[in-house]
């Protein structure tokens, strides 16, 4: 069974899963970064070049890969959720959603160079963004995490709390 982070863009899952992993003595997969070395290709020019249902086909397909390997930390983009067959891969796995607000998002994004959903008013996409995945982050998730002002170690701390993976005096 895998340990797998869904949320929103920037809301951590990337950062927060490769320190679990770490913590954990687990390897650790961002589902993102394993489509870019499939394709050979940024997710930008995928998007750009292929189209979002191209984009979203190979994140199936990692989906798959990556939660086939027993005992990994997976952080999963955050559009993953919004396939049926993404939900149905995430059932039998330990889902732990870091929830963040629009606000949280939005500063933590930046300027969303990499993101391709988020050019233009990145507060406005990711209002969208919310609306849309909120209640599919809540059906897949066992666990949620407010980790709206958790620093990315506090972030790690509460998964691995959550999740009953905290031993002994291994607090931050």
């Amino acid at each position: 069974m895998s340990l797998v982070l869904v949320g929103l863009p920037a809301s951590g899952k990337s950062s927060v899963g490769a320190l679990v992993a770490r913590r954990l003595g687990l390897p650790h997969v961002d589902t993102d970064e394993f489509i870019e070395q499939q394709a050979g290709r940024a997710i930008a020019d995928i998007f750009a070049e292929d189209g979002e249902a191209a984009f979203r086909a190979l994140e199936t397909a990692a989906l798959r890969a990556t939660l086939a390997v027993p005992d990994t930390v997976v952080s999963v983009g955050g559009g993953a959720v919004i396939a049926p067959e993404n939900r149905a891969l995430l059932a039998g796995h330990e889902v732990v959603w870091l929830d963040v607000t629009v606000a949280t998002a939005t500063r933590r994004a930046g300027l969303a160079k990499l993101r391709p959903l988020l050019l233009g008013d990145v507060r406005r996409q990711l209002e969208v963004l919310n609306a849309e995945r909120r209640p599919l982050y809540e059906a897949v998730a066992t666990h949620r995490i407010d980790a709206n002002r958790l620093n990315q170690r506090q972030a790690a701390t509460a998964v691995l709390c959550v999740t009953g993976r905290l031993e002994g005096d291994d607090h931050d």
